[in-house]
């Protein structure tokens, strides 16, 4: 069998999709795209796919070291998500030529299914309480949130005091047994993530997540020495040799890959098990399409360190096209009880409406992260 073309679709809200095709007829998806930077990162796999064109699409191993080692300048948002979306592809290809899904090749799951969580609010919070009491009704056990707006590198205590009112009244609406993820999203500064963290303790958050940005993940330390909550971390770190330091610290609890972003499904199960050896939990990232979800629960059937798993449904980004109108069988994602089961169709689970596919790819996007600025003018961190 051999890889014989490939095709790229660029639809919305903001996403970037795969098709791989072979001799044989069969036909593989993946998801490979940075957020905002979609025309670079498909760029980036049509270079790549070059390497492939005439191969054997079941090598993957092979595949993803010519990829990745096969470049001097390696690594980084825009490579490691393209390779990451061709990897899925390639693994959704030999699933379905072995007649199985692809935790089956991989050792098979150690579960069935998954706890799953949804997002709340938008960019801006506001709200969150009756948001996430409607979300706590339709069978979720966890939420997450955005938990500031922009924030300068010492601000003020209004702020923060607006963060602690926000949690506050959703602790009050969901109860004890909800988990409720807060993201920092990287806006946060080391001076007001101790004061957030600290604050924040009584109302016994699941996780905060990205309190720091994560070219200043040695301030995870001094989080990690002045608050109980688990810190996660993760989803803009690209490789294993990224987590590599992370993980020896000890100052991160909940690692979130990327598998549309940190080399698919085959870096990412590597560094599940990295992650497993320091007793540290994994929750992938996924504010992404159907593609990139079927390959993060066939990660975690696998992983044993797997707790919980992002999704996008209903997501403030997803205005006008939702991950479900991508599928030909959008039951396979049915949550029930706050979990979704691990899809056990051949290759990544999923059958993708390449109709509709093709159809809103005629409409494309041009999606980009807003640009936020300070009241003195100067760039926030969105």
């Amino acid at each position: 069998m051999k890889i014989v073309s490939f095709e790229t679709f660029k639809v919305p809200p903001r996403w970037l999709f795969l098709e791989i095709e072979t001799d044989e007829g069969i036909v593989g998806w993946g998801e490979p795209v940075i957020e905002g930077r979609a025309d670079t990162v498909e760029a980036a796999v049509k270079e790549l796919m070059t390497y492939l064109l005439g191969q054997n699409p079941l090598k993957i191993e092979d595949h993803w070291n010519v990829m990745y080692r096969g470049g001097f300048y390696r690594g980084g948002p825009i490579l490691m998500s393209a390779i990451s979306g061709i990897d899925q592809a390639l693994w959704d290809i030999k699933g379905k030529f072995h007649k199985a899904p692809v935790h089956e090749l991989m050792g098979g799951a150690c579960r069935d299914s998954i706890r799953v969580y949804s997002w709340i609010g938008g960019d801006r919070p506001s709200d969150v309480a009756r948001a996430a009491k409607a979300v706590v009704d339709r069978g979720f056990t966890a939420i997450k949130m955005n938990a500031t707006e922009e924030l300068q590198y010492i601000d003020s205590y209004d702020k923060v005091e607006q963060v602690i009112a926000r949690v506050a009244s959703i602790r009050e609406a969901v109860g004890n047994p909800i988990g409720i993820g807060i993201d920092f999203h990287g806006r946060v500064h080391k001076p007001m993530a101790k004061l957030l963290a600290k604050e924040l303790e009584p109302y016994h958050p699941m996780f905060i997540e990205e309190p720091v940005l994560p070219e200043n993940n040695e301030a995870l330390r001094d989080l990690a020495h002045i608050t109980s909550i688990p810190i996660a971390t993760g989803e803009r770190m690209f490789s294993r040799w990224d987590f590599k330091t992370l993980l020896a610290d000890g100052y991160c609890d909940i690692i979130q890959p990327d598998l549309s972003h940190a080399g698919g499904i085959t870096e990412c199960k590597k560094i599940a098990s990295m992650a497993e050896a320091y007793d540290v939990a994994l929750a992938p990232h996924c504010p992404l399409g159907p593609i990139a979800l079927a390959a993060c629960l066939q990660v975690d059937a696998t992983s044993h360190n797997a707790f919980i798993q992002e999704q996008s449904l209903g997501i403030h980004y997803n205005q006008g096209s939702d991950l479900l109108d991508y599928l030909v069988d959008p039951t396979v994602f049915h949550y029930e009880d706050g979990y979704v089961k691990i899809p056990t169709g051949f290759g990544l689970g999923v059958e993708i409406n390449e109709e509709h596919v093709r159809k809103m790819a005629e409409v494309g996007h041009d999606w980009k992260n807003p640009i936020w600025r300070h009241r003195d003018g100067s760039v926030a961190e969105w």
